[in-house]
């Protein structure tokens, strides 16, 4: 395959991020914490590989994640944990909706509106 063919690798794994659904870098982008001139610069994970932001996605289409030591959430203030797992789920499910789309959806469209 050549290089431009293949996709963003995670930088934990090592392996190809083949979906917008499983990208650490798009949540990141769609919560508001990375910019958009950032995007290619930026290093991409799968979200398994970032635990620390995967365990706040509650979605029955994503495989709950744990995390050991200081950074589990259920250490945590659970109202933090609570408002924190509402906002990256819902960031989780736009980008679902920015992969199910069946037209093209701009990128300065995909972050969420607070």
């Amino acid at each position: 395959m050549a290089k431009c063919d293949q996709g963003y690798l995670c930088e934990v794994c090592g392996e190809e991020v083949t979906s917008i659904v499983e990208s650490d870098l798009y949540l990141r982008y769609v919560l508001g914490q990375l910019d958009a001139e950032k995007l290619h610069v930026s290093p991409e994970r799968h979200l398994a590989c970032n635990p620390v932001l995967a365990q706040y996605i509650d979605d029955d289409r994503f495989e709950p994640v744990t995390v050991d030591g200081e950074f589990d959430k259920r250490l945590l203030d659970p109202e933090y944990v609570a408002r924190h797992t509402l906002r990256v789920s819902r960031a989780y499910r736009r980008l679902r909706e920015i992969a199910a789309s069946e037209s093209p959806i701009s990128l300065l469209e995909y972050p969420l509106k607070n």
